[in-house]
């Protein structure tokens, strides 16, 4: 359990920090999956697939949003190999102005020390 929450604890960190799009080379794995609550607008596809495809999907969305604040909550741990986070942002959409704010809760499965899925459940509006 102790790799479990020490993994869960650099994430949370590196979120507060914003070097989320950097960390991902790092701690997931190859073949990790993305899974969005929902198609998010201005895409095609629910689930990330691939390391390569998350950091993309995280610096479009970096790229599209203002982020004024964010706020990493966790690691939440639940043995072996899973932990949650809560996130709640304050963002503008660049494009359109438009401000939000952000609330959901992420459920990371962690396979031999790396990330293999993370999966997101939004708050309803």
């Amino acid at each position: 359990m102790e790799d479990l929450v020490k993994l869960g604890r650099e994430f949370v960190q590196a979120m507060r920090e914003r070097r989320g799009i950097g960390h991902v080379n790092r701690i997931y794995a190859v073949n990790a999956q993305s899974v969005e609550a929902v198609i998010p607008p201005g895409r095609d596809v629910r689930i990330a697939k691939g390391k390569g495809a998350i950091e993309a999907k995280r610096e479009d969305w970096a790229a599209t949003h203002e982020i004024h604040e964010l706020d990493a909550d966790g690691p939440y741990v639940h043995p072996p190999n899973r932990f949650a986070v809560r996130f709640r942002a304050e963002v503008t959409q660049k494009e359109t102005g438009r401000q939000m704010t952000l609330s959901e809760i992420a459920v990371y499965t962690v396979e031999d020390g790396k990330i293999a899925r993370e999966e997101f459940f939004m708050m309803p509006k």
